[in-house]
């Protein structure tokens, strides 16, 4: 009855800490109506950098620093992904991409609120999301609990993996920006 009663009590007190850091992760995000931040961004060993604002729900505008100058951008139900230096444009319903899963709020909140995080090198909290097919590892600071990045497989079936920094929360922006750029 001993080790039950102490099983009981261990167990209790790893679901009050899980408990108080997503409560605090879910805070910080229910105060976000926009976000942007500077990126770095790798697949398959190549990394790019640039700057994105995201805005909830499902609106995504990023630039890259790259040579071909890629932009996407999405207005809450279409994706874009455009290179400025070209003609070359992909164009897909957000909702069947794994951003349509991050770029949500609500979703993220209900998933945090429903799993464990995992804590990795006393730096960071992982939330590991499951959804249609997709694995999404999300990242936050540990004592910020502030988003820090994000792991999905691209839409081109590719690991991509996005660290950010520098971001900044509620800022006035221009919302033209979420316009779909012209397929030309």
């Amino acid at each position: 009855m001993l080790r039950i009663l102490i099983l009981f009590f261990v167990l209790s007190f790893f679901n009050a800490a899980y408990s108080s850091t997503n409560e605090k992760i879910i805070s910080k995000i229910k105060n976000i109506n926009n976000l942007s931040f500077n990126f770095t961004q790798t697949i398959n060993n190549k990394s790019d950098n640039g700057e994105c604002i995201i805005k909830y729900p499902k609106k995504i505008f990023c630039s890259y620093h790259n040579s071909s100058k890629k932009i996407i951008v999405s207005n809450g139900k279409t994706l874009i992904i455009k290179n400025k230096n070209s003609n070359n444009h992909y164009i897909y319903p957000i909702n069947k991409t794994p951003l349509k899963f991050l770029l949500d709020k609500n979703y993220l909140i209900s998933k945090i609120n429903s799993l464990n995080p995992k804590e990795i090198n006393n730096k960071y909290f992982n939330f590991k999301i499951v959804e249609d097919n997709s694995e999404i590892n999300v990242f936050f600071d540990n004592k910020s609990f502030q988003l820090i990045g994000w792991e999905i497989e691209d839409i081109y079936q590719n690991l991509a993996i996005t660290f950010i920094s520098s971001f900044k929360i509620n800022q006035k922006i221009n919302d033209e920006i979420f316009i779909l750029p012209d397929n030309n």
